[in-house]
């Protein structure tokens, strides 16, 4: 069993359970936590990575279906079995505090919801993660 959410890489925290980094590129900059494991299968293609909104979403989520569920949830339940955590935050560098805002996470979550059932939870400011406790 896997649990999934999503937050920026500077708003996660180790109690909210295994970073997992999903983009292209890696973090330049220093993080409070360590940052072991990354799934590049789903970070956006740059041929796409800064197309506006509905194309973006299109072809990420062309991306996504021919990944697969079942081959995400391989992909990820590798990492919780190694961690032996559920919990695993997917994480990019994309601040969403702001209403309108948006990024390739919350597109993977929608697209998880719909294939799976199972809910992704932003756990950044207005999420469900506020002040250390999950909501």
């Amino acid at each position: 069993m896997i649990t999934l959410f999503t937050n920026r890489f500077q708003g996660f925290r180790p109690p909210q359970g295994v970073p997992v980094r999903i983009t292209l590129g890696g973090v330049r900059f220093k993080l409070p936590y360590s940052l072991t494991h990354s799934v590049r299968e789903l970070a956006p293609r740059r041929d796409y990575l800064n197309a506006a909104k509905p194309e973006f979403e299109k072809a990420y989520r062309a991306d996504l279906d021919k990944l697969g569920p079942e081959r995400v949830a391989a992909l990820l339940r590798r990492i919780a079995e190694a961690e032996g955590d559920h919990r695993l935050v997917l994480l990019c560098f994309e601040d969403l505090a702001a209403p309108g805002l948006w990024c390739h996470r919350r597109v993977f979550a929608t697209w998880w919801r719909e294939v799976t059932g199972d809910a992704v939870r932003e756990l950044g400011p207005g999420g469900a993660y506020e002040q250390g406790v999950l909501v």
